[in-house]
């Protein structure tokens, strides 16, 4: 979530929803199998009727419509029998249903697409060996990568990363974001025992959700949209709460992929 270069008004609301989130991630997380998967399913199909309204205003059945979809095939995707073949192929209807032709064109269902994709990844990741481990690294990088961003741009400001596309988002926040995941990782290597290469990939993955972030922004920009949702006061909605995680979740299946594959 873009939230560097303004004003400390809305740092209470803020605080207040994180905690919420806090308290119902940790529980999800830590449960497990369904718990998790409830809350993977309740939260594509927020995110998917998100994307719908951005793109597709003033129609509220397409909304509704593309957000069942999304909950329905994420549902299929994470139950028995894991991501079959059938359920990857229809992941992509419901950002179909919100694409929007005459904007962004193809960019819409990929968007969908890569977002139900990590959604499913990060539900799936928790099931495997060392599963909880890898998830809760996930969470602690991303969140010290955007609080270390949100306060490094709000303090120091500077040259913009990227005007054009994120006018908020600062070098100063952005290299901070990367400092604060390199701490995370470096601390698992001299508590937790992690090899090394552990404070890298974090610093990849903190990239990978600023890039997630990076890409909602250009959505929002392009239709003119200040919040995907007012879902989360001090956040907007689920999708510019929870941007960075989907995009780091997205970089982490592709490197499992590639490494299982290879």
């Amino acid at each position: 979530m873009s939230t560097e270069g303004g004003n400390w008004t809305d740092l209470r609301a803020r605080v207040l929803s994180a905690l919420v989130m806090v308290v119902i991630g940790a529980g999800a997380i830590w449960a497990g199998g369904l718990a998790l998967a409830a809350l993977g399913v309740v939260v594509t199909g927020l995110m998917v009727w998100e994307l719908a309204r951005m793109v597709i205003p003033d129609n509220n059945a397409k909304h509704v419509a593309a957000g069942a979809l999304g909950a329905v095939f994420m549902a299929l995707a994470i139950g028995p029998g894991g991501l079959l073949p059938f359920y990857l192929l229809f992941l992509a209807v419901p950002g179909l249903l919100a694409w929007e032709g005459r904007k962004l064109r193809l960019w819409v269902p990929l968007y969908a697409y890569g977002l139900q994709l990590a959604v499913w990844y990060l539900v799936m990741l928790r099931g495997a060996d060392g599963g909880f481990f890898w998830i809760i690294w996930i969470v602690l990088v991303i969140i010290a990568s955007d609080v270390m961003g949100y306060f490094a741009g709000r303090t120091m400001g500077g040259p913009k990363f990227w005007p054009r596309v994120s006018p908020k988002k600062t070098w100063s926040g952005t290299v901070a974001g990367w400092v604060g995941a390199g701490l995370i990782g470096w601390g698992l290597v001299v508590i937790g025992g992690a090899p090394p290469i552990l404070i890298l990939l974090s610093i990849l993955t903190a990239f990978a959700g600023q890039i997630g972030d990076i890409a909602e922004s250009a959505i929002k920009r392009a239709t003119g949209i200040k919040d995907s949702s007012n879902l989360i006061p001090g956040h907007g909605g689920l999708l510019d709460r929870f941007d960075a995680l989907a995009g780091a979740g997205l970089f982490l299946f592709v490197i499992n992929s590639l490494i299982a594959g290879a």
